[in-house]
Parts: C-alpha cells; structure tokens; sequence
C-alpha cells in the first residue's frame, strides 16, 4: 500500500541519456510530469485533516472499521438505506440481520452502529474520499488522525471519561522506505479506546470547535450535524455529544496497527460474527477487495493498476473473503436446478441486482406504454363506429324525410305534379269509356282436355 518514488529521477536521467540530450536541458520537463503524478496520487496534509475531521475521535477499533468500509463506497451507500429502513437495528444483532447481504464484512459491521452510517449517509462524495485516501496514502491518514488528535487534547476537548479511555504510548519508528508523503514521526500515539470493551459509545461533535484554532483556513473541516435521533437533545460533555451506548461482543473486529501503517484483524471476533464467511487464523491484516467495489473507479493510477488486475496471492485472498470452492460449487448447482425449474436465480453481486431492477422497471414502462396505446386504439375504433352509426341513421333519417315530404318546400312544383296525376287519371276514364261495349275475344285452348278443368 506503499508508492515509492525513488527511482523517478533515475529514469528520468536514463531517459534523456538515450535520447542524446543533456540531463540539464531536460530536467523542467521532467518535473512537472512527476508533479502531476504526484497530485493525481496524493491528497494534500491540509485535505486529510479537512476530510478526516468528523471521524478522528472515534474509538480506534470504531474508526478502523469505518477506514476499511469507505473502501468500498457502493456497498456503504446500499447499507445506509438499510439503516432507514431499520432504524431500531443495532449491535451484534443487527450485523447478522445482513449476514446474507453481498457487502463486504467490514460494512456489514457497521450497521451495529446506526449513527455512524447515519453520518456517512450524509455525504457519499466525502465516503469516497475518505477510502481513496486511505487506500492510496494509508500513512498519511493515519499520520492525520494524530494530528488532529493532538490539537484536540491541547484543546482540552478529548480525555478520558465513562464512555472513553484515552491513553498515550510511544510513536513506533517511521518504516523504511520511501512515500509519496514526507512526515515528520511524533512523539506519541494517542490511542482511544471504549472505557468498557463491551459497551460503544459513539461520539458526535462539531469538528469546526473541537479542534481548537483551525491552522487551514482555505480547507475548514467537514461537519454534519448529529441526528437527534440518536443523540436526543444534543447535549455536549468537554465538546462532545454522546448517544446511547451499543453493546456488542464481535462485531469489531478490526484495530489499528499504528507502527505498520495497517489493519490487525482479531481472527476469533471475525469468524464469531460471519459465520459464513470463516477465515485463517494467518489472515490477522486487511487486505482491500476490489471484487466489493462494484465498478465504483478508483482514483489514482497506482490503485486503478493495483485492485484492477488479479495479483498474486489472490488465493489467500480469497479466504479472508469467505470463498470457499466447495460452497461456490453448491451456489451454481442450485442456481442451475432453479434456472432449470423456470426461477429466477439470485443475483450475484449488487450491481447485477440494480440490473435487474432498472430491467425490470423498464419493462413495467414498457408494458403500461404498451396498453395505454391498446386502450387508445381502442377507444378510437369505438368512437369512428359511434360517429359511423350516428352518420348512417342519419342518413336513413334523412332518406325517409325526403321520400315522405318531397316537394313540401315548393307548392307549385306540387301543385303542377297534382295536375298532371289528375289529368292521367281522366284520360284513362275517357279511353274506359269507349271500350266498355266491346266484346272481349280470348283465344280456344288446345287440346282436348276433360270438360270442366280448372282455369289457369
């Protein structure tokens, strides 16, 4: 998790020997590119202390917890959401409530505490931040909670008390090495611990009082306000405000190694909590899981190369993770009978469930689209057969009033069809009259049929 950069300026001068040109000619082109690496590698003293500010207080095994999860922002944003939908959840309890659920085990821990994820809920871009720094300057970060420690202490604002135990011990040597990252050792290491190992009490303070006089007024410390929810009243002790106290007995699991810049994980308190996810009493160091990142980019080069392929090692890795070949075998049996069966099999990772949802939720649109139209369609065709049937009575209505009243509109055209009915009828009496006394001659039928057959 280190990035030496010691041998830059010799690749440099390598670089220009090669190409036949002296070293002091290209020696300011050279600089500015190890400088832009640089700053897209590393965050700035003043930027740690800014974005470390809310949570340098807390225990250090709470706090280790919280490094480890904001390595992987996605899994910590779908766990704030099951917080809201369950905000009573708390302690060991809770943490296996989501034993089943795809995030990685250090954010599943965090759900016994609800008022830290009610705090990462309220910035995601700042959870971000805070797991790249930490992945890229794990030092530096630590080397920041420190400080800030200190200038909280000299500001009398962190000390020992019922909820907290405060101590200090000597700073362990600086490791060999180079870093991107030059700090001066300290002193000491201000550890905090719970005062009772079985009870946790989260603390909630304002970052922009509790650390005294601020030394970087261009980067003022991040602060969101506790919810009163959890800490009903907001009342402060020596600058703090404490919520109830949660019990638990595994679910921190993780601590601090400050002389090694690292994680130690205690194997015992791990296996006790995720039952289903056992691992090796020599996986005791975190190790980042980029398989828990859920596309989530990473924001250096040195990390995008580290996590982006597989390294070696990754066998072991795969163990402290919960792999187990066996059981994955089992997982794709029964997928395949369910697949089989006609169900839809579980989805493998968290990014395959939002998938499928968006998937899902598009075809819903689709479908409701699909018979709005059918309902218009519809509802169409039945007005054109109501305005068809409404014109063809009235046609026939029509047809019928013209045959009855023709001619109704002009009384001489009536008049004159009159006369001339009246004079056809009296021509056909005169023509009557004059044939009356003629007699009528019908020719003899044929044939010499029986006398008194019927007439056809």
């Amino acid at each position: 998790m280190r990035i030496s950069t010691r041998h830059l300026p010799m690749v440099a001068l390598l670089f220009v020997a090669a190409a036949g040109a002296s070293p002091q000619a290209s020696a300011p082109a050279a600089a500015p590119a190890a400088s832009a690496a640089q700053s897209e590698t590393t965050f700035k003293r003043e930027e740690l202390d800014q974005m470390m500010a809310p949570v340098a207080l807390y225990p250090d095994s709470l706090l280790a917890q919280v490094m480890m999860a904001t390595t992987y922002p996605g899994d910590v944003a779908d766990a704030v959401k099951w917080m809201k939908a369950h905000p009573d959840a708390k302690g060991d309890d809770a943490v296996r409530q989501v034993a089943n659920q795809p995030w990685d085990p250090s954010v599943q821990s965090l759900v016994a505490f609800p008022q830290v994820l009610d705090l990462l809920g309220k910035d995601p871009a700042w959870v971000q931040k805070m797991g790249d720094a930490f992945l890229a300057q794990p030092e530096a970060v630590m080397d920041s909670v420190q400080r800030l420690r200190r200038q909280a202490q000299a500001a009398g604002n962190l000390k020992s008390n019922e909820q907290q135990k405060v101590t200090t011990e000597p700073a362990a040597p600086a490791a060999a090495g180079g870093t991107t990252t030059v700090v001066q050792p300290a002193a000491q290491t201000i550890v905090i611990e719970p005062a009772n190992p079985q009870v946790v009490y989260v603390p909630s303070y304002n970052s922009t009082t509790v650390y005294g006089g601020w030394p970087y007024p261009s980067y003022p410390p991040y602060y969101y306000p506790p919810s009163p929810y959890y800490y009903p009243g907001g009342a402060f002790v020596a600058g703090m405000a404490w919520g109830a106290g949660i019990a638990i007995t595994a679910s921190l699991w993780g601590n601090f190694n400050w002389g090694h810049s690292d994680i130690d994980i205690n194997v015992d308190r791990y296996n006790n909590i995720n039952s289903n996810r056992q691992i090796n009493r020599s996986d005791n160091t975190w190790r980042h899981n980029s398989a828990n990142r859920d596309g989530v980019p990473y924001r250096d080069r040195a990390s995008r190369e580290q996590y982006g392929r597989q390294l070696d090692g990754a066998g072991q890795r795969d163990n402290f993770r919960g792999h187990d070949p066996a059981r994955a075998a089992d997982r794709d049996r029964a997928r395949q009978s369910m697949s089989q069966r006609g169900f839809e099999t579980p989805a493998t990772s968290n990014r395959e469930a939002r998938d499928r949802a968006g998937q899902a939720s598009q075809q819903m649109n689709r479908q409701q689209a699909g018979g709005r139209d059918m309902a218009g369609t519809g509802a169409q065709r039945n007005a054109q057969a109501r305005d068809g049937a409404r014109q063809q009575y009235s046609g026939n209505r029509s047809g019928q009033s013209n045959s009855a009243f023709a001619g109704a509109g002009n009384p001489g055209q009536s008049r004159a069809s009159s006369n001339r009915g009246h004079g056809s009828y009296s021509a056909s009496q005169r023509s009557g009259s004059r044939s009356a006394g003629r007699q009528m001659s019908r020719p003899a039928r044929s044939g010499g049929g029986r006398s008194g057959g019927r007439r056809r």
